[in-house]
């Protein structure tokens, strides 16, 4: 049996929002911060034979419409760690919300995946109604559906490999169709979770954030997430500002903007 491919695995910033602690947890009873701000970034797998981007940010416009601080573009923000929006070939979309889609079109040769039930939750019934679709901007969920007639999304049903030492894992919750995205790294499986978990402290105390279509799944999508990985040291949030702490810069010029993850953290955040 051959081994499997060692994947780099890059998270890099591309925007900042300032917010009160009590916008981040539904349980918010034990507050005394006055910030608690959440980080945005745009993830890169990359191996000798294949590259995946994870997520495409959100646009200039969109950043100045939903008041966060754009730090530079997320397809820019990929080249400095050497990985080329317009000659990407696969971009997984871990699910439709506008900071995690928007821009896909400054990827013209990408192939996009998605799950079935992301795109059936965004087009569908409850999208009705604000409390689900206010994180969504409506000409990425149309512009998607629009590439969906193109031939250029791939759907998956759940849990799918995509390559050795890649794969995807359906979790639900936040959003009916949400996926993080397990890569084998030098330093074994890590999990990118995506918005399964914004922050290490959602997953840590079991206090889900407040966006969140289904709090049961969001819940047993932690478990998840542990199961995957090949220890709680292993799992990357979505959105936490202690990612750029904790692992190591891609090099002194890009300190605070673009880590390492199939290195080791310096610290142990969820025990």
């Amino acid at each position: 049996m051959s081994e499997l491919p060692i994947y780099e695995v890059y998270a890099i910033k591309y925007a900042h929002h300032d917010r009160l602690p009590e916008l981040n947890f539904i349980d918010t009873t034990d507050f005394h911060e006055t910030n608690m701000p959440l980080d945005y970034y745009v993830w890169a797998a990359v191996s000798p034979e294949r590259t995946f981007v994870i997520d495409t940010g959100f646009s200039a416009e969109t950043a100045e419409r939903r008041g966060r601080d754009l730090i530079r573009c997320p397809a820019d923000a990929l080249s400095l760690v050497g990985v080329d929006a317009a000659t990407a070939k696969d971009v997984i979309i871990t699910h439709l919300h506008y900071d995690h889609v928007g821009n896909f079109d400054l990827f013209p040769a990408a192939t996009y995946h998605l799950q079935d039930r992301e795109m059936n939750y965004a087009t569908g019934r409850n999208m009705g109604h604000h409390v689900f679709n206010h994180a969504y901007d409506i000409e990425d969920v149309v512009g998607m559906v629009r590439e969906v007639y193109k031939g250029r999304v791939t759907f998956h049903d759940g849990d799918a490999e995509l390559a050795p030492g890649f794969s995807v894992h359906h979790i639900g919750g936040h959003t009916d169709g949400i996926m993080s995205v397990r890569v084998h790294t030098k330093r074994g499986w890590v999990v990118l979770a995506s918005d399964a978990s914004h922050l290490y402290a959602n997953m840590g105390t079991t206090n889900p954030f407040p966006i969140v279509y289904n709090v049961g799944e969001m819940v047993r999508g932690f478990r998840k997430l542990r199961e995957l990985a090949d220890s709680p040291d292993h799992i990357v949030p979505g959105h936490d500002p202690k990612v750029l702490d904790i692992y190591p810069a891609v090099s002194p010029e890009l300190e605070g903007i673009a880590v390492r993850l199939d290195e080791a953290p310096s610290e142990s955040m969820l025990g």
